[in-house]
Formats: structure tokens, C-alpha cells, sequence
């Protein structure tokens, strides 16, 4: 049986060790030791150098570029560990990959985001922790307890510090198409801002056409507010009907996970966003020199998490 009183250790494979370090900083504690390489022809090769038997494991572990690289590392490293005999092993996935194949849109589709819970469920983590799942659904595509964090107190915390009173009544937070309204509505909510919706239909995947905008946002401050940032085209595209069709004035872009695919750097970059956030789920593209793309970390809300599952307590209130 679990105990809570067992030894708390936190690893990380290659995806996103900078947040890693800076959750083990909360904790004040090192980071496990861990290597994790390839062989010559590409294949995941992990070593554990330190006991792991009987402890209490978090992987943290981000399914972001490259995807099945990183997939492998966390299945594989989860294996190793769950074969040294720890007690428990919680995948702590910031960003989680393939979350966009949720459901069958066609004849002959898979449902990926269903593969891969079962991958994660069979090579032996006892648990997820993650954040800002492309569709609340996935949850229950584990067999397994799942904590699906939000990063909107990230930003409320943020954009409450960085505009007045005054300057909120004045500004909108805009939902870039219908599927993000629930999530922008409870941020607009918690900011004290009103609420506005591109409508927009997407001929084909990273591709869209905006058709209307709902709400007033002539000659207003606008934060446009997504859960992930792909190639940029809906965001970017949103971005210039506001301004060219609704008037907006000032523009600001945020985002849980900054994927940033393909040409998305450059089309932030020529839009006419102020600036754009994005948390720290996933690493930013190295070599990236802009200056309107920045990162707001999540180490405090993963470390608060970490503890209180170890500590066998509740989360609800960081939900």
C-alpha cells in the first residue's frame, strides 16, 4: 500500500528540463539522476543512477516537438522507473501531444489522444498531472486518476498587475473562435473584463477564414486568449480583424502552450499584437530573437500540485 510518508523524487527526460529544475528549486531538493540518450539509430536509451525502490516519482515530461521523441522517453523512462520498484509514478505532462485527436471528425480517423492515454496507462504511471488539455474530455480517456491544472490563474494573476481598474473596464477579452468561449468567458470573469468572439470557419487543418466578429470591441484594448499556440494562423488572422474590421486599438495575445510551429515566430512577430504570452509548458524555440514572445512560468502551480498529491490532500482550489 502507498504511503505518504515515502521519499519524494522528481525526474525529467529532455523535453522541458528547465521547468524540471525549477520545480526540484521549490522543493529546494536535486533533480533525480537520470540519463537520457539515443543509440545510434534513434532508439531511447534511459539510465536511472540513484534507488528509486519504494519512493514516491513524478517524470515531468512534456509531449511536445519532437512529439513520438519525446512520447518514447517518457514511456520508456517510466518503465525503467516502475521496474526499479517505485512505490508510485505520477507523469506529470505540462504540455500533453496528440490531445487535438480527440474524436473521430471523419470515416477511418483515429483517436490518438486514446492511444496514448493507454501507452501511458500500460508502461506503469499510477497517475497524470497536466494542464490545459486541448479537450476536458481526455480525462476520461485514462484508466487512471487524472489532474487537469488551468493556466488561467497564471494570466489573471499577470494581466490584473500589468493594467489598472480603469484601463480594464476599457478593454475586452476576445474568444479567437466558438470552441474557447467557456474557457475565455471565465477569464474575462475573473479579470473584470467584457467578452468578445471571433467567428471563423476552418477549411482545412492550420488554415482558417474569419467570417464576423461578435461583440464590440471598436476602440477597445483586446486580449485575444487561446490554449495553445500552433502555426499562429487563427490567432495571427483574429488579430487583423480586429483591428482591420473591428476597430480594436491596443492588441495582446495569450496562450497556454506556446507550440509555435512552422512560421508562427514570423507571423507574431508582423502582426499587430503588442505582445503575446505564453506559459512554460513547453520550451521556447531556441535561436528565437523577437521581442514580442514571452513565457509566464508554471513551476508554483506544478510544485503546489506535486506537494499536495505526495502530502495525499486535496487540489480542488487549484482548479
Amino acid at each position: 500500500m502507498y504511503s505518504r510518508n515515502r521519499d519524494l523524487k522528481i525526474f525529467s527526460a529532455n523535453a522541458n528540463r528547465p521547468l524540471a529544475e525549477a520545480i526540484c528549486r521549490k522543493f529546494e531538493i536535486p533533480m533525480g539522476d537520470d540519463i537520457v540518450t539515443s543509440f545510434a539509430d534513434g532508439e531511447v536509451s534511459v539510465s536511472i543512477n540513484e534507488t528509486v525502490r519504494g519512493c514516491d516519482v513524478f517524470v515531468v515530461q512534456s509531449t511536445c516537438k519532437p512529439v513520438n521523441d519525446n512520447l518514447m522517453e517518457l514511456l520508456i523512462l517510466i518503465d525503467a522507473l516502475r521496474r526499479a520498484s517505485a512505490a508510485r509514478i505520477t507523469a506529470v505532462i505540462p504540455y500533453f501531444g496528440y490531445a487535438r485527436q480527440d474524436r473521430k471528425a471523419k470515416a477511418r480517423d483515429p483517436i490518438s489522444a486514446k492511444l496514448v492515454a493507454n501507452l501511458i496507462t500500460k508502461a506503469g504511471a499510477d497517475r497524470v498531472l497536466t494542464m490545459d488539455l486541448h479537450a476536458a474530455q481526455i480525462q476520461g480517456f485514462f484508466d487512471i486518476p487524472v489532474d487537469n491544472l488551468l493556466g488561467n490563474p497564471v494570466f489573471v494573476k499577470y494581466y490584473l498587475s500589468k493594467f489598472s481598474e480603469a484601463e480594464r473596464e476599457n478593454m475586452v477579452v476576445v474568444s479567437p473562435d466558438v470552441g474557447s468561449v467557456a474557457r475565455c468567458r471565465a477569464f474575462a470573469q475573473k479579470v473584470g473584463m467584457s467578452l468578445a468572439i471571433v467567428d471563423k470557419r476552418r477549411p482545412k487543418a492550420n488554415s482558417s477564414e474569419v467570417m464576423n466578429i461578435i461583440g464590440d470591441v471598436d476602440g477597445k484594448d483586446c486580449i485575444l486568449f487561446d490554449d495553445m499556440i500552433d502555426t499562429a494562423g487563427s490567432l495571427v488572422g483574429a488579430c487583423k480583424a480586429l483591428r482591420e474590421v473591428g476597430g480594436a486599438k491596443r492588441l495582446f495575445g495569450c496562450a497556454s502552450h506556446g507550440v509555435l510551429s512552422g512560421p508562427a515566430l514570423e507571423r507574431i512577430e508582423n502582426s499587430y499584437f503588442e505582445e503575446v504570452r505564453v506559459l512554460d509548458t513547453i520550451p521556447m524555440p531556441e535561436g528565437y530573437t523577437g521581442t514580442k514572445i514571452a513565457q509566464l512560468t508554471v513551476a508554483d502551480m506544478f510544485a503546489e500540485a506535486i506537494s499536495r498529491i505526495h502530502e495525499e490532500v486535496s487540489i480542488s482550489t487549484l482548479f
